[in-house]
């Protein structure tokens, strides 16, 4: 297709703003937690927009939103793109919303500038991926099209204030012992659109990017266990120091990864020493340990290179070990026909692209189990996100949509 999809920079505005005002928070913020009124009031609107569109508007069993463009080949999968309109607490916003948004207006303007599609396209508005509100709960609308959410979860996925995710679905009329029926099996492709929260577009000058591979991400949650003494009167060499134990795990391991250099990461987030006192050798360290990168084989490796050290450090510190894993999800490399595609479509646009992968987790790694899938990344600005000062500008956002339109265009048309 070499004809230029047009995108009103106006309209996106407009949405962005529109959505913004259900939760905002301050100047720039958004507070929008999943199932809250700000987040009912929130996809109360996107929903008012598919319906405005033309577009068969449903919310499926855990209030996920759809805009569906019925496509003549009835029996074919659905183009699906979208992606959270939940928020961190606070969040900005474009970290999620953008996608929904994204996806809609790229719906809207196929819908308006090539009629109707072959394959049926889909806008959707997933109901929580940042577990901002529920610790346990990320990725629940996606988890719930993919058929990942057990019949026990949402009794036993509890909130920051003691509240179930069950009791919020229904206060809001959701019924949790619905939930398998949002379960989706004729999605034939996703693409999700969503800000980069990172600085490599803006160090590289360039508005977009198509996504090869969403990062694996693991988190340990470590404990190291010595014996509390005096730090005076106890000599260095028989100690059982926990603290000097993790301050040498906590080093090789970020040491590790900035000597694999990008795209590896490894960061030390939280600490809790016993009894955090001045003048004593520590009896219990505990920290936390987020370790990423998207390439399976290399990920599985730097995982074992962190654990075996760990039992290194342990073992000749004459200190206790135990970790548990708290998140483990699994790298998910893009479509590289969906990836190639989206490549020509932005030459075709005249849209300078870079290809990369994505250092967080997105919706689209659970989407993967049912769909092949490909992400686009809109610039950040100074490549700050999970904060009200992220920014992403209307030339940037426009260009992007654009893109993610035509690839739309040529999978549904």
């Amino acid at each position: 297709m070499s004809a230029q999809i047009e995108i009103d920079p106006k309209l996106v505005e407009n949405y962005i703003l529109k959505l913004a005002s259900h939760g905002e928070y301050g100047e720039t913020g958004v507070w929008r937690t999943a199932y809250s009124p700000e987040w009912v009031g929130a996809t109360d609107l996107y929903a008012s927009w598919c319906f405005d569109a033309g577009l068969e508007t449903t919310r499926d069993a855990v209030g996920n939103v759809w805009g569906k463009l019925h496509g003549t080949h009835a029996d074919a999968g659905s183009i699906v793109s979208g992606s959270h309109i939940d928020s961190q607490k606070p969040g900005g916003r474009y970290d999620g919303a953008l996608g929904a948004v994204a996806a809609l207006i790229a719906t809207k303007a196929l819908k308006e500038q090539f009629g109707k599609p072959k394959k049926t396209i889909e806008a959707v508005a997933f109901c929580e991926e940042e577990s901002s509100r529920f610790p346990s709960a990320n990725f629940w609308g996606s988890r719930a099209i993919t058929g990942r959410i057990k019949p026990e979860d949402p009794e036993n996925t509890i909130g920051f204030d003691g509240e179930t995710a069950a009791d919020a679905m229904r206060q809001i009329g959701l019924d949790p012992a619905r939930i398998p029926e949002a379960m989706r099996r004729d999605i034939d492709a996703f693409i999700e659109l969503h800000i980069e929260q990172g600085p490599i577009l803006e160090e590289a000058d360039i508005p977009v990017a198509v996504v090869n591979a969403v990062t694996g991400i693991r988190h340990y949650s470590v404990e190291l266990r010595g014996t509390q003494n005096h730090a005076g009167a106890f000599p260095m060499d028989i100690r059982r120091d926990p603290m000097a134990g993790f301050m040498e795990i906590g080093s090789r391991a970020i040491d590790t990864a900035h000597r694999w250099g990008r795209p590896a990461v490894t960061t030390v987030g939280r600490v809790i020493a016993e009894p955090n006192a001045t003048a004593v050798i520590p009896s219990t360290v505990r920290f936390s340990l987020d370790v990423r990168h998207p390439d399976p084989a290399k990920c599985k490796r730097l995982y074992e290179t962190h654990e075996s050290m760990m039992r290194e450090v342990a073992a000749r510190r004459n200190l206790d070990l135990d970790w548990t894993i708290q998140i483990d999800h699994k790298p998910c490399t893009s479509e590289p026909a969906i990836v190639s595609m989206l490549q020509k479509c932005a030459a075709e646009q005249r849209i300078p692209i870079l290809t990369m992968a994505s250092g967080a987790g997105h919706d689209t790694q659970q989407m993967a189990s049912i769909a092949k899938v490909a992400m686009i990344f809109v610039r950040s600005k100074e490549g700050r996100s999970h904060t009200p000062e992220e920014f992403s500008s209307i030339p940037d956002i426009v260009a992007g949509i654009r893109l993610l339109a035509a690839g739309l265009h040529k999978l549904a048309y």
